[in-house]
């Protein structure tokens, strides 16, 4: 008995190590050896032309992981390398001036002379989604009532755009002067529960208070879309385009997609999706999610059988609401379709 017990502790350790899983990325086989990183660069598409899973970036870049999450030392010009023997990527430079045995100058991230935040090789394509960072998205059903509203224009005009004077309701003066105008649109029904998730918003334009009254002047700075007696405002969130560390849920989830912004029925790589879920259910920004189709139903020998759900690409969560998200579709070999699956990879 006691040479069994000696034999199960000894065995113990090597049993652990057989079960952990390798977390470490699977280098791509056609990964190139380097890569000279040009204007119009992401750290995703960089990390995806080594990798097959760009998005675990803790495993593949050989950097402090608190540098990981400010990618402000990547610029235009810098040589990436593939250090094939650990499977993680380096920064370095040819070995013009200063030589090296093995061609390549190793780099520490540091202060760059002559570069701004500007110059930086962003983590995901910021112009994509720039333009939802700060712009209403999701209503809360029961802020509808209390958004200050457009009650018109002077000689009945019912229809306005930039430049235009309009007059609103229930306006604010400690929110500030600029606000945007928005149109409540369909309503977010969660697919399985049939909950209300929320209004969708469909953003107009924005404006810039001149006289805060009872009824209150606007001047109508931009617009998007002609913009009418009834549409409402709301403040400015204040979020800014940034860099993200893009990761897997901590927990499994399991959402929907609900919408594509535009109204259309299918999306492509970089279009945004909306899903079901949202910050109650531990969504945060910077997840990462993959897509699946659902099986279809085929017939064999008079008998109906599904087939297994499809994975066909992955999205990035940019921005959360209480019940709902929204994504970036940033790889997909297939159209994105609505009530498709999105779950933790």
């Amino acid at each position: 008995m006691r040479k069994i017990i000696s034999l199960i502790c000894f065995l113990l350790p090597v049993l652990a190590l057989a079960v952990q899983p390798d977390t470490r990325p699977e280098p791509r086989s056609d990964a190139p050896d380097r890569h000279v990183v040009v204007k119009g660069d992401t750290l995703w598409n960089i990390s995806g032309k080594f990798f097959k899973d760009p998005w675990k970036w803790p495993n593949i870049w050989r950097v402090n992981k608190d540098s990981i999450k400010d990618p402000h030392w990547i610029y235009p010009g810098d040589v990436i390398i593939l250090d094939r023997t650990t499977g993680t990527l380096r920064i370095g430079q040819t070995a013009d001036s200063t030589g090296s045995s093995d061609g390549v100058i190793k780099l520490s991230p540091k202060v760059r002379e002559g570069h701004s935040t500007h110059d930086a090789i962003p983590s995901i394509p910021a112009n994509a989604i720039a333009p939802f960072l700060s712009q209403p998205l999701v209503i809360e059903e029961g802020a509808l009532k209390d958004a200050p509203v457009l009650i018109g224009a002077r000689e009945g005009r019912v229809e306005l755009g930039a430049h235009d004077i309009g007059f609103v309701k229930g306006l604010a003066s400690d929110k500030g002067n600029k606000w945007q105008v928005y149109r409540p649109g369909k309503t977010f029904v969660d697919p399985d529960t049939k909950e209300s998730l929320g209004i969708e918003a469909i953003y107009l334009g924005n404006v810039e208070v001149t006289n805060f009254a009872d009824i209150s002047t606007v001047l109508i700075t931009r617009s998007v879309q002609e913009i009418n007696q009834g549409d409402r405002l709301v403040a400015p969130s204040g979020d800014t385009a940034s860099t993200y560390l893009p990761r897997a849920p901590e927990s499994s989830i399991a959402a929907q997609v609900i919408s594509v912004y535009g109204g259309v029925s299918q999306a492509g790589q970089n279009t945004v999706i909306t899903l079901n879920k949202g910050k109650r259910d531990g969504l945060e920004i910077g997840h990462v999610l993959a897509l699946y189709h659902k099986g279809e139903i085929v017939k064999n020998e008079g008998e109906n059988l599904t087939l297994p759900d499809e994975r066909y690409g992955l999205a990035f969560v940019f921005r959360v609401f209480d019940k709902v998200s929204y994504a970036l579709v940033m790889q997909t070999r297939l159209p994105v379709q609505l009530l498709d699956r999105a779950q933790t990879p």
